[in-house]
């Protein structure tokens, strides 16, 4: 019989500072290539090639261009992702950067997997809204980068849905704690900004007096964690936890993820790793629906899709292309431990 390959490229982080967060997209989207692929006829298995980004994302992406990849999967990161979309027209399936840029019409040829930032801190007001009815007032810190605007463009329509007072404090990278002094008295207290300013602004504001305190920082199980003792009880956004996910209807689940991902990494599997997985068995999905390879079939087909994977829905805006099927998690470090608190469906524990 006839084999026929299908040639896949991963272009991440594989050095720098996000090089932890870019292997991990490595190690789980080879996962998806050696045993979970489920192509159809007449492909037989996947030749997977992963490439560093390295520090011209422009030259890495002629790079890998000049293989002439079937399918093509972008890296880790917001701003790492916005230069891998405008350094290529091909169709790219976006597993790591949550930025809300990545829409339509300046960014047709991106599927996006994941939740765009500026839900992040939509999902904690809404869980508090359900929680507390008698909150009113919000005062959100955050940075001016894209990815902190985004966030804070969304808690903005949020909290105007859910009638709260929002006040939003502006600082530039860096200059969380000079801004901090400026943060007004409040029900709420939430912060965005890159995960040094996060750390180093928290116990400047975290000893005053607030209902409920989010970081995004506190989302992930490590960022925080010098914090100590001062992290219980702080609110923040997740992608996803394995405990939590959902069963899918299509690829294998989260037990099968994990199990999986320690044998080949000896660690448990990050947020990263589920997904660019994910972006996987998607495209592979898609694949299947088409029986066609070219990069029209890939956006026709993830246009018209609606599943379940482990990593939750997919499902995409219509008119932006954004992700709109999956749902962020709230979490709260509860007795030292990140706790699922919202959506309620998922919930591990109640929100103190």
């Amino acid at each position: 019989m006839f084999m026929v390959r299908l040639r896949a490229a991963l272009l991440t982080p594989l050095t720098g500072s996000l090089s932890a967060f870019g292997q991990a997209c490595a190690t789980g989207l080879t996962l998806w290539a050696e045993h979970a692929a489920q192509l159809p006829v007449p492909w037989t298995g996947v030749e997977l090639d992963v490439h560093d980004c390295g520090s011209n994302i422009e030259a890495s992406m002629r790079a890998v261009l000049a293989t002439s990849p079937d399918v093509l999967f972008g890296p880790y990161g917001s701003n790492t992702m916005l230069a891998a979309a405008r350094a290529t027209s091909r169709v790219l399936w976006n597993h790591g950067g949550a930025t809300s840029q990545l829409a339509r019409p300046h960014f047709p040829h991106i599927i996006p997997i994941l939740s765009p930032a500026s839900t992040y801190f939509a999902a904690v007001l809404q869980a508090l809204r359900a929680v507390d009815p008698h909150i009113t007032t919000v005062s959100l810190l955050y940075t001016t980068t894209g990815f902190g605007r985004d966030i804070a463009h969304g808690a903005s329509a949020a909290a105007a849905r859910l009638n709260f007072q929002l006040q939003t404090i502006p600082f530039q990278p860096s200059h969380a704690v000079t801004a901090a002094s400026t943060v007004p008295s409040a029900d709420v207290l939430l912060v965005v900004g890159n995960f040094a300013d996060e750390l180093a602004v928290a116990p400047v504001l975290l000893p005053r007096r607030w209902r409920a305190a989010a970081f995004v920082g506190a989302g992930v199980e490590e960022v925080l964690a010098p914090l100590g003792e001062q992290r219980e009880g702080l609110l923040g956004p997740a992608q996803w936890l394995a405990r939590v996910a959902p069963s899918p209807d299509e690829g294998p689940d989260a037990d099968w993820f994990v199990r999986y991902y320690r044998q080949a990494s000896g660690s448990e599997p990050p947020y990263p790793a589920a997904q660019a997985f994910a972006a996987g068995v998607l495209y592979a999905r898609c694949l299947r629906d088409s029986n066609r390879n070219d990069d029209l079939a890939q956006l026709e087909s993830a246009r018209q899709l609606a599943c379940n994977t482990l990593y939750g829905a997919f499902r995409l805006d219509p008119n932006s292309g954004l992700q709109t099927g999956h749902q962020m998690l709230v979490v709260q470090w509860q007795q030292g431990t990140r706790r699922v608190v919202w959506p309620p469906e998922q919930a591990e524990r109640a929100l103190i």
